[in-house]
């Protein structure tokens, strides 16, 4: 389930328990940076989750763990220790450097697709295809460290709050069709509310805090911007008849502007940064042989969330 599939599920959920509420923004929330915020040597001794959110964090960490169950029983796995052990210790050495207070589970998922997501509590997915764009090291942490940072905001049970809604685990993960009605209708409540204006702030602190940790792990940040320059254009080819409206995600330019700009001010310069290694490359080679070509991906009926890719 992805942050997108969940935004359609918040709409449904919220304009049955409040229609005609104005709880929902009409234009982006402002982020206000604090001095830590900008502090890299604050990085684990801070809070970085702000605004009202009714869920403790063992709360948060079961339902996560709910719908961890829910996806695995959706998804196929790459079941290969190589491949497992080189990923979770990379989500592990970020996750230390990070502010995340749960711990990072890190599975990937035995598809073509490019995608990855979050879910509450640690949880994060990552899809073979996507794993086999990347050119090294430093952009895999790219993607790994977006996840954690998505965890350490509490992105998800703070949107629930805002929401509304008192229990994720009971959201369905089930397969939703671009022409099923439910998605149709969800739609048409995005673009009269703009559901996509109120977690755009989300993404880019998502980023803001990502290029931090990578940093803090001894990572190139820059690889971050290829990253987003990369998976950005394989997206936009991919999902260029999707509403805008529908897309959590500000404009690339923006989130790239973003990011130069934080790397420019309050990263100091190094020499030494982790570009690419030959356990990379090894790691790569494993994921080509992990999966038969005679192995089919997930169909409609199984795939929790066909067409809702997260970047």
């Amino acid at each position: 389930m992805s942050i997108r599939l969940l935004t359609v599920l918040l709409v449904l959920t919220f304009a049955v328990a409040s229609p005609g509420s104005s709880a929902i923004a009409s234009s982006p929330r402002q982020s206000h940076r604090s001095k830590s915020d900008a502090d890299i040597n604050a990085i684990g001794h801070r809070r970085i989750d702000h605004g009202p959110n009714f869920y403790s964090t063992e709360k948060e960490k079961d339902c996560g763990k709910t719908l961890a169950q829910k996806v695995e029983r959706s998804y196929r796995l790459i079941d290969d220790a190589a491949v497992r052990e080189y990923i979770q210790r990379m989500a592990g050495n970020l996750a230390k450097n990070s502010d995340a207070r749960f711990p990072i589970a890190v599975a990937v998922i035995d598809s073509d697709t490019v995608e990855t997501f979050t879910l509450p509590g640690g949880y994060q997915y990552v899809s073979r295809g996507l794993l086999l764009q990347l050119a090294g090291d430093a952009e895999l942490a790219s993607v790994l460290a977006r996840g954690i940072a998505h965890t350490a905001l509490r992105s998800w049970t703070t949107l629930a709050t805002k929401a509304g809604i008192t229990d994720l685990a009971i959201i369905p993960v089930t397969p939703l069709p671009v022409a099923s009605s439910s998605l149709n209708v969800a739609a048409s409540q995005v673009e009269s509310m703009q559901i996509a204006l109120l977690t755009g702030q989300d993404e880019l602190d998502a980023d803001y805090f990502a290029v931090q940790y990578i940093y803090k792990a001894g990572y190139d940040p820059k690889s971050f911007i290829d990253f987003v320059q990369k998976i950005g254009k394989a997206r936009s080819e991919a999902d260029e008849n999707v509403s805008v409206l529908l897309d959590s995600f500000p404009p690339v330019d923006v989130r790239l502007a973003a990011v130069r700009n934080e790397i420019s001010t309050i990263l100091p310069t190094r020499s030494g940064a982790i570009v690419s290694t030959p356990e990379f490359a090894a790691f790569r080679g494993r994921l080509r042989i992990t999966s038969s070509p005679t192995k089919s991906s997930p169909s409609a009926s199984s795939h929790c969330c066909r067409n809702e890719k997260v970047y």
